[in-house]
């Protein structure tokens, strides 16, 4: 999926002068970050929505996969029949979804005609089974009883309170929800607001956190945030700039369901720190809240997979 979206995405921009791209994506950029709540769909027009899909949807794809590939590792024997992709844009969490599962149907719901039109362009022919419908997000949303998945990326950020309540409320009537936001201390508050709407309305918190009780960070100290790694497309180094062909994208997430389902033991919340001979995880567990552990030589076969170990990994 990652290669077919790329492939899907190039040459999107023919013909947008590079200016223009370049205050689109600036203004989506301050969007996407939440800070300008609104109403009203952020993807105004095709322009706006080349520049998104472009300079977004890859950052977007990669977020997105790695929050479900965490949660499907704790679900082995699940997989949806049924996916709503809520205030899905172009599609990016669908594509996602797509390269995690195999054998359901898609419903992206967003409010932006112009964005559904080029999301349904980009996936013809690669994502058959998936609608396109243009709808409210906000006070009033529904999801059809039964539905296996929800996804909810990077959209809470660009709603008024009441509607970031409403979507979350819809979503949690689903069998299992994935929400992503920006990792930035901001989009880890929403998504800290939302675990605990989830979890008032039944559900269970499957990842990244091994336990449903309060989170142990204290906002305004640290925020709970993971990265994706992504390859620079040929507009990043249009419009940005930069000398490294990848970036790193940030992203806060949470995933429940309604049904049984464990959590890991333990979930890596930072980067490993790699010393001479020992390896410094630093861990959300389910019983001792956030701890650093050392991991040695002396451990054998542990520290030879605390070298191998990631940021987000599963730990036990």
């Amino acid at each position: 999926m990652h290669e077919e979206l790329r492939a899907a995405l190039a040459g999107l921009l023919d013909g947008l002068p590079p200016k223009q791209a370049a205050q689109a994506v600036d203004r989506l950029i301050t969007n996407y970050r939440g800070r300008t709540p609104t109403d009203a769909p952020v993807l105004r027009d095709r322009a706006d929505v080349a520049a998104y899909a472009a300079y977004r949807m890859p950052a977007t794809f990669e977020a997105v996969r790695a929050a479900l590939t965490a949660f499907a590792a704790r679900i082995p024997d699940w997989s949806p029949a049924t996916h709503v992709d809520i205030g899905g844009g172009t599609g990016a969490a669908t594509w996602a979804t797509a390269a995690t599962w195999e054998g359901h149907h898609s419903t992206v719901l967003d409010w932006a005609q112009p964005a559904l039109d080029l999301g349904r362009e980009l996936a013809e022919g690669i994502l058959p089974d998936t609608r396109w419908q243009r709808g409210t997000i906000g006070e009033g949303l529904t999801v059809p009883a039964g539905t296996d998945l929800v996804t909810v990326s990077y959209v809470l950020g660009e709603l008024r309170p009441e509607d970031r309540h409403a979507v979350v409320a819809a979503a949690a009537t689903a069998q299992a929800v994935v929400l992503i936001e920006p990792g930035t201390p901001d989009g880890y508050l929403r998504i800290r607001e939302a675990r605990t709407q989830l979890i008032d309305a039944g559900l269970r918190i499957v990842a990244p956190c091994p336990h449903s009780d309060s989170c142990p960070i204290v906002p305004g100290e640290d925020w709970c945030h993971f990265a994706a790694r992504v390859s620079r497309s040929s507009l990043h180094r249009q419009v940005k700039g930069g000398s490294l062909p990848y970036e790193d994208e940030k992203f806060s997430y949470v995933a429940a369901t309604a049904f049984d389902a464990t959590p890991a033991p333990a979930r890596i919340v930072r980067k490993p720190q790699l010393r001479k001979g020992q390896v410094l995880l630093d861990l959300c567990t389910a019983h001792e809240a956030l701890q650093r552990t050392t991991v040695t030589k002396r451990h054998g076969a542990q520290y030879r997979e605390a070298r191998d170990a990631s940021w987000g990994d599963d730990w036990s």
